[in-house]
């Protein structure tokens, strides 16, 4: 860190150009898409010092830790770093997956494939079996919907049954909301990828999450589940026992049907407790910040980790995106760009608990990543 800080302040001459490089992953591009990149892929320029280490030895090796969710700040290039560390992980022998958790479809782009339909699509030119995925909100919202009319997951049968009807309106809503749908629609569908054999054959699953805060509320949502259908439950059993009128209106057929949908609830609950598990286990799951050299990303990246703690989520590092490259002269805005870099990096050694992270230094590239063979020298240059 002293080293890049005194590069970043000093600014002395340390490029490299990649002309050839950059040849060889247009012709690769060329192969594959069937025309050329529509810019030249070089990134001649570089920040990250040939002695840092991502520990990327140490995330290929065994499969037990499969899970690497990646997060932080809308605009630090989550998906590129998602895209082009699973690019890295199918190169080098790991049967891949990648979900991307964002409502804006920037996993799409960065493969430059459809991914929007709301399966598993291969992604070719990798070495290992890459599948890529997009979790449609809209869909997972209309989804919620239908089951909420057909009863499917409890919740509106019981409350209907404790005559709480307009409360259970009021929870479908909340539930069923853009802000939690993708939250919903993720978690089962982790659980799935966990349980089926369908899934048993890849051992890396890549996560491409939304901004913090949905991103947060996806990993909040078990307990926020779980505590929701303890209370419903709870406000059943009180309900059900307060008076002799309340238990008539339970008749032989009526409570059987109450039992059914309490059980629909636990059954859920159960699920929920999975995914919390899954999320927490350090063996399997790793959370991997993302952020850019400023005083905001970096300001926000620190209240994301403080809230990975408290979630009990593990996280060992961080990645610091979009670093200029340090050079020999400087106009007078880059003067300045490097500069407040220089601070934010300064901020990130100081804070308490970002500094306890393994520190992965990410470049800002001359040109677009846009397709494999760019994620493959994204994740070269970035995962060591």
């Amino acid at each position: 860190m002293a080293s890049l800080l005194h590069r970043l302040g000093k600014g002395r001459t340390c490029y490299t150009q990649f002309s050839r490089i950059g040849r060889s992953l247009a012709s690769e591009a060329t192969a594959m898409y069937g025309k050329p990149l529509q810019l030249p892929l070089q990134a001649r320029w570089m920040s990250t010092p040939a002695g840092t280490v991502t520990g990327f030895d140490e995330m290929i090796k065994g499969t037990q830790r499969k899970f690497y969710l990646l997060g932080g700040k809308g605009g630090v290039g989550k998906t590129s770093c998602a895209a082009s560390l699973a690019v890295k992980f199918a190169n080098h022998g790991h049967p891949t997956i990648v979900v991307s958790t964002d409502p804006a479809h920037s996993l799409s782009d960065s493969f430059a494939q459809d991914l929007t339909g709301g399966t598993l699509v291969p992604v070719q030119g990798v070495d290992s079996p890459l599948f890529a995925l997009e979790l449609n909100p809209e869909k997972a919202k209309e989804e919620f919907r239908k089951s909420q009319k057909a009863g499917n997951d409890g919740v509106k049968d019981l409350m209907d049954g404790m005559g709480l009807g307009m409360l259970s309106d009021q929870v479908s809503d909340l539930w069923g909301s853009e802000t939690w749908g993708v939250a919903r629609h993720s978690s089962p569908w982790v659980l799935q990828i966990t349980e089926s054999e369908e899934y048993s054959k890849f051992t890396r699953i890549v996560f491409d999450t939304a901004p913090t805060g949905h991103t947060l509320r996806l990993l909040s949502l078990p307990d926020f589940m779980d505590a929701s259908i303890g209370k419903m439950l709870k406000l059943k059993e009180k309900l059900s026992s307060a008076t002799s009128a309340l238990k008539s209106m339970f008749g032989k057929n009526d409570g059987q049907k109450q039992q059914l949908t309490s059980n629909k609830l636990e059954k859920l609950r159960e699920k929920m407790y999975k995914v919390r598990d899954l999320f927490r286990d350090s063996d399997s799951t790793e959370f991997i910040i993302v952020t850019i050299p400023t005083v905001m990303a970096v300001s926000e990246s620190s209240r994301l980790h403080a809230s990975l703690l408290k979630e009990s989520i593990p996280v060992h590092r961080l990645v610091v995106n979009q670093l200029l490259p340090p050079l020999a002269t400087d106009c007078k805005f880059c003067a300045m760009r490097r500069k407040d870099q220089a601070r934010a990096l300064d901020m990130i050694q100081k804070d308490p608990g970002l500094d306890k992270l393994r520190l992965v230094e990410a470049p800002l590239f001359d040109a677009e990543i846009r397709g494999v063979p760019a994620l493959k020298f994204m994740g070269d240059t970035v995962w060591k």
